[in-house]
């Protein structure tokens, strides 16, 4: 091995720098990088090969691997940051997140201390969801990735020091199998193969590829044309890269393989090695670290608190925080702690044991607390109550794996036996699953739920909603087929009840808060959405006509424009508003109702209707709050507590009865 293997390479800092701030830039909203995020695969590569590269040496020159000493250097390069970050997270968390928000930190704080974060996140919502900038930890799951990386490949390059052409060659595969699944999962299986190791291994074994071609001499000569392609590729990932079109998948491989040229010719002189050796990227660089782990702490924290940043300027105050803040890190707590190399292993260990079970039981106390809700007035937690009232216990749901429903998510309610009553609709079924479920109990009748978010449960009714992907879209015009040919197969049905948010699909978007959310329904020759959505009625109701079934529909309940709990708990909470202000919010005008569900109510005052405003609406207003309680999670759901309020107007339905 020669001296310049060995050397310090300034330009990998440089390199590290373009990752770190496309990330930050990407999540604080600063215009221009739209594949920001691919900074990370950045990372994932050069980890790969200094990672990757070290191993390789060790193993060239001693024909083994020191586990322990390797171990050890990885917790001195990360622990000590990472738990700095952790603990501040915590105590500012304490003060700012709200309960159902706090207990998701202490799981993800317990799954982060022992790097499954990204396991955690895979079940839960997507990177690219709305609900995953509420997450206080959720970049973690980048390091958990590596991490569960080095755990892997040390131990292959034990067993398989000896064999050191089978070693490569298992990597080459390894490499070829992860890439190939991470493109053809992609696009319908995309969480996972976004925070799955086994989908971005490849990534990661790109650079120790690399890295063994170069200990072992075999890379070519290249010329100055590969590193400018190399930065012309990674930079048009961040630029270009597109989440909605799948990510990571094939939009991937131009920052990775973009890496790798920069990687594979940074020994070279060269104008792109030269900038990315300068002083200021390679300040960027060795603070990378600590960069990446305060910045989207504090994004989260103070947006959260700020309850959104009131622009740019803002945006720019709170990146310099963090910057400050990794700098701090990076001088005080990173550096020295890898500078001790006379700590031995156990001593390392036993230090690290101390913050670890700090984390561990914060996490756990938090987590089995409930996000400790005490911390707030009862005014306060009256909408706390309601945010974290909207799950339901789905248990005896599954999907059939042959017949008529093969994949279709099928959920049983009431008395076990064959169903006589079927509830149709979109994630408004899911709002009173609970009290359709206290119906059907106290009327002794089988039922049976089967509902899919954002989707009208009518035939030949297709829909292009803002907030679904076309997949999605595309998958509830071929539910609804299915559904369809069905029906058949289950004689024992005698009623079905459509639920929908009838007035979304007739105005064709959400009002107040969530105004921004727009949808399009298509079919049956209407020529508008009201039109369509008539049609979608008669073809439906004469469909359930031909198999013996009585259709009904339920009336959609008032939407609460200006309402959501969480917002109204946490403007409570950070004391932005009184109660007399949130009060005002939660109330709607029954004449402002009905002209916004009057075409829709046209509509359904031709077929038999389960009636609910008089639940919620009196002396002209409708109102999210009743006896100090919310009945409300957002503008348009309600919480359990209020679908089991209103159960007794399900029970028509399940005794045959209905208002005409």
């Amino acid at each position: 091995m020669t001296q310049a293997q060995l050397r310090y390479r300034p330009e990998i800092d440089g390199l590290r720098m373009i990752a770190v701030l496309a990330v930050v830039f990407y999540h604080f909203g600063m215009p221009g990088l739209r594949g920001g995020f691919a900074g990370v695969d950045v990372f994932f590569v050069i980890s790969g090969y200094l990672i990757g590269g070290l191993l390789w040496r060790e193993v060239q020159e001693t024909g083994r691997i020191n586990l322990a000493s390797f171990y050890k250097r990885r917790v001195k390069r990360l622990a000590p940051a990472y738990f700095a970050m952790a603990f501040a997270a915590t105590i500012v968390g304490w003060f700012v997140l709200l309960p159902f928000e706090f207990r998701e930190f202490g799981k993800s704080l317990i799954a982060a201390t022992v790097y499954l974060s990204n396991v955690l996140f895979y079940r839960g919502e997507g990177y690219f969801d709305i609900g995953a900038d509420s997450k206080v930890l959720l970049h973690t799951w980048s390091l958990s990735v590596e991490e569960q990386f080095y755990i892997v490949l040390p131990l292959f390059l034990v067993l398989l020091s000896r064999w050191r052409r089978l070693f490569v060659a298992f990597l080459a595969v390894g490499f070829m199998a992860s890439l190939i699944g991470s493109v053809w999962l992609t696009p319908t299986a995309q969480t996972a193969t976004f925070y799955l190791f086994p989908f971005r291994a490849w990534e990661l074994l790109a650079g120790v590829l690399l890295a063994i071609a170069t200990v072992q001499g075999k890379l070519p000569r290249l010329g100055a044309w590969a590193s400018w392609l190399g930065l012309l590729l990674v930079s048009a990932g961040l630029v270009f890269i597109d989440a909605t079109k799948g990510f990571p998948g094939w939009q991937v491989i131009a920052p990775v393989f973009g890496t790798v040229l920069l990687l594979a010719n940074g020994q070279q002189c060269n104008p792109v090695n030269a900038g990315l050796s300068k002083s200021v990227p390679v300040f960027f660089g060795k603070i990378s670290y600590s960069l990446y782990l305060w910045h989207w702490p504090v994004y989260v924290l103070s947006s959260n608190w700020r309850d959104g940043y009131s622009g740019s300027p803002e945006a720019v105050f709170w990146m310099l925080v963090s910057l400050a803040l990794a700098i701090l890190s990076w001088r005080f707590i990173e550096t020295p702690f890898r500078r001790q190399e006379a700590v031995s292993g156990r001593a390392v260990l036993a230090v690290l044991t101390v913050p670890t079970a700090l984390a561990l039981g914060a996490g756990a106390l938090i987590y089995m607390q409930n996000g400790l809700p005490n911390r707030f007035g009862a005014e306060t937690r009256a909408h706390i109550d309601a945010s974290g009232d909207f799950l339901q216990d789905w248990s005896r749901c599954e999907r059939p794996l042959t017949g008529a429903f093969e994949g279709m998510e099928l959920c049983p309610i009431g008395p076990q036996g064959d169903p006589e009553v079927l509830i149709w609709g979109d994630s408004h079924v899911r709002a009173i699953k609970e009290g359709l479920e206290e119906a059907a109990f106290a009327m002794q009748t089988p039922a049976l739920i089967i509902w899919h978010a954002g989707c009208p449960p009518l035939f030949d009714v297709s829909k292009t909603e803002s907030y679904a992907t076309p997949a999605q879209d595309t998958a509830c015009s071929t539910e609804k087929a299915q559904m369809r040919t069905a029906l058949a197969s289950l004689p024992s049905l005698k009623r079905v009840l459509l639920v929908g948010r009838w007035a979304y699909y007739t105005e064709g978007a959400g009002i107040g808060l969530d105004a921004g959310n727009t949808i399009v329904i298509s079919g049956l020759g209407g020529s508008n959405a009201a039109e369509v959505l008539k049609r979608g009625f008669e073809t439906t109701m004469n469909e359930f006509r031909k198999h013996g079934l009585k259709g009904l529909v339920l009336q959609q309940l008032p939407e609460v424009p200006k309402y959501d709990s969480r917002e109204a708990a946490r403007l409570l909470a950070h004391k932005s508003v009184d109660a007399a202000e949130i009060a005002k919010r939660a109330t709607v005008p029954l004449a402002q109702v009905k002209e916004r569900q009057g075409a829709a109510m046209a509509i359904l005052e031709n077929w038999p209707t389960l009636e609910t405003w008089s639940a919620v609406c009196a002396d002209g207003n409708c109102n999210a709050l009743h006896e100090g309680k919310s009945w409300y999670f957002d503008n348009n759901h309600i919480v359990n507590h209020a679908a089991r309020a209103i159960s007794e107007r399900f029970e028509p339905l399940f005794r045959g009865e209905a208002n005409q």
